[in-house]
């Protein structure tokens, strides 16, 4: 595979997984520390808002392109040796763990919130609240952190490749 080809998918990893891991980022050190000291009513309906709304081409691209470029990137590179087949396979195995937890716990919560129906008819805000918010939380915490060592680790490929 030409030089270029494989280059510009490392970049792209790179970059798509670099808006991912700051997506989560946010979440973890703004959104969710903002939203922790607002009410039952005001956390619940902005979830709610969000989640439907990230669910746009933009975030999809980024999120779902992340791992496919990372695969691409790692099976161009590995038979050139050196060590970027080895960074891009961890941050494969990186990336991995944050699709697993999206897609196994968070996406999950994510519909759970929304299955209680608008926030004006939930007769119980702070119990719809109770089941979604901690573990939601934690388990984004997790998804920064593996998507961030997916980032750090594809930085590491693109640093350390020979041209």
């Amino acid at each position: 595979m030409p030089e270029p080809i494989r280059i510009a998918a490392l970049a792209g990893a790179t970059l798509s997984t670099g808006l991912t891991a700051g997506l989560f980022f946010a979440y973890t050190c703004s959104v969710m520390p903002g939203l922790a000291v607002t009410d039952d009513r005001t956390l619940v309906g902005a979830m709610q808002s969000i989640n439907r709304k990230i669910l746009n081409g933009w975030f999809l691209a980024a999120f779902l392109g992340a791992v496919l470029l990372i695969a691409l990137a790692a099976a161009l590179h590995l038979p050139h040796g050196g060590p970027v087949p080895g960074w891009t396979v961890a941050a494969l195995v990186g990336y991995l763990v944050t699709l697993g937890v999206t897609m196994g716990v968070n996406v999950p919560l994510n519909d759970q919130l929304d299955a209680a129906g608008p926030v004006d008819r939930i007769a119980d805000l702070a119990a719809v609240r109770e089941r979604f918010e901690a573990t939601w939380v934690r388990w984004n915490l997790v998804r920064t952190i593996s998507s961030s060592f997916a980032f750090a680790c594809l930085i590491a490929a693109l640093l350390t490749r020979r041209g």
